[in-house]
């Protein structure tokens, strides 16, 4: 395949950028390619960035994508799978699948709902939940839990947007949601947003915060918070010091991973700052990427 573009229905997610960095580049509020594949390493990463693309905006000039090159799920570390095909409905949001001792599987937040696509996934193991970071993200969520025969999971806070989820998280105490795995509420970017940290290793933020190629740090979505900044602070702060992770692994926003104790310097840091941001007029476009 040859004469990759980008096309006008790009919605600038920064997801196609953070699969292919070296390719695919920012630019008037959207992507475009810098320059085209020069192995078939680059290959497989401009694939990998237009089977995720929300739009299917990532196109070759020499006809349709062929699906018998789909890479997804993609490894990206030892149990840890990227599920790709990022859905409209929850604005490209990225979705992972985690292995876990048992041999099953706990999907965090969900791709574009499809049987096929579900029945690939199934085939690595059972999924025995679907785990919610918060409303904007619970689109397809009964869809892929009835699929799979799994659990849903959700927050009380956006309980409205998965009514009926078989588990509601309550209040912004820790708990266990499966072995090794636990839920910390973190009320901000929306009123039902959590982390799921999973082995010490893991952590899986939703909209929460995310790692900027932009600042080199952990940031927050100051300029896309529907809830409140100031609750956000308050839940980083609450819970900088209680969590231990290496892996950042956001819904929007590019993942990281860094020595734990390097994470934790940088989250501590993050919510030092976050107490300084106050309410602003919500901006996309002014997402750091």
């Amino acid at each position: 395949m040859d004469g990759w573009y980008v096309d006008d229905n790009c919605t600038n997610c920064d997801v196609a950028r953070q699969l292919a960095p070296e390719l695919i580049e920012e630019a008037d509020g959207g992507s475009r390619m810098l320059r085209q594949p020069a192995d078939a390493a680059e290959e497989r990463q401009v694939l990998a960035a237009a089977f995720a693309c929300q739009t299917r905006s990532i196109r070759p000039a020499s006809g349709p994508l062929d699906r018998d090159l789909d890479p997804y799920p993609l490894a990206l570390d030892d149990g840890l799978l990227l599920c790709g095909h990022n859905s409209r409905q929850t604005a490209g949001a990225n979705s992972y699948l985690l292995r876990r001792p048992s041999g099953g599987y706990m999907m965090i937040d969900t791709p574009r709902w499809s049987a096929g696509l579900a029945d690939r996934y199934a085939a690595l193991g059972p999924v025995t939940d679907v785990l919610l970071t918060h409303r904007d993200h619970a689109a397809h969520g009964r869809s892929y839990a009835d699929h799979f025969g799994a659990r849903l999971w959700i927050h009380e806070g956006d309980l409205d947007r998965a009514p009926d989820a078989d588990q509601v998280i309550r209040g912004t105490d820790p708990v266990e949601v499966g072995e090794g795995v636990t839920v910390h509420p973190l009320p901000g970017h929306t009123r039902g947003s959590v982390l799921y940290l999973a082995d010490d290793r893991y952590c899986f933020t939703g909209d929460s915060f995310y790692w900027s190629r932009t600042t080199g740090d952990l940031e927050v979505h100051e300029s896309v918070t529907w809830y409140s900044i100031e609750e956000l602070a308050a839940s980083l702060d609450r819970t900088a010091g209680r969590v231990r992770f290496e892996w950042v692994l956001p819904g929007h926003g590019d993942r990281k991973r860094l020595p734990a104790e390097e994470m934790a310097a940088r989250l501590d840091a993050l919510a030092r700052r976050a107490k300084l941001l106050r309410p602003r007029p919500v901006d996309f476009t002014a997402t750091r990427w």
